[in-house]
């Protein structure tokens, strides 16, 4: 039985749907290139970092927070601020990307 008419894994048929969504939404195929990979790691690092010290802050007024709106109102600012960092991060990751492309 050749390899080609195996069965193949779960991960296997999902890369392929992957790879067919991306090149039907004209993604780009072709490897990132070091300089790229250590810009993008470097923008998940600061996401990281950013993403900590919000915590850390959060925990620091969850403990001066006297009501429970209060503690509502800063687990929302909290969620926010993630969201914002989230995007930011996909955004500056996005670009790095595109410039391979450019």
């Amino acid at each position: 039985m050749a390899s080609e008419d195996a069965p193949k894994s779960a991960y296997e048929l999902a890369m392929e749907r992957l790879r067919k969504k991306d090149q039907e939404a004209g993604g780009d195929d072709r490897p990132l290139t070091e300089p790229q990979r250590s810009a993008i790691a470097d923008a998940r690092q600061v996401h990281k970092a950013k993403s900590a010290e919000l915590e850390i802050l959060h925990q620091a007024a969850l403990r001066k927070a006297q009501t429970r709106e209060e503690v509502d109102q800063l687990t929302e600012k909290l969620r926010r601020d993630q969201d914002r960092l989230a995007s930011e991060r996909d955004r500056r990751i996005e670009a790095i990307r595109k410039s391979a492309s450019a």
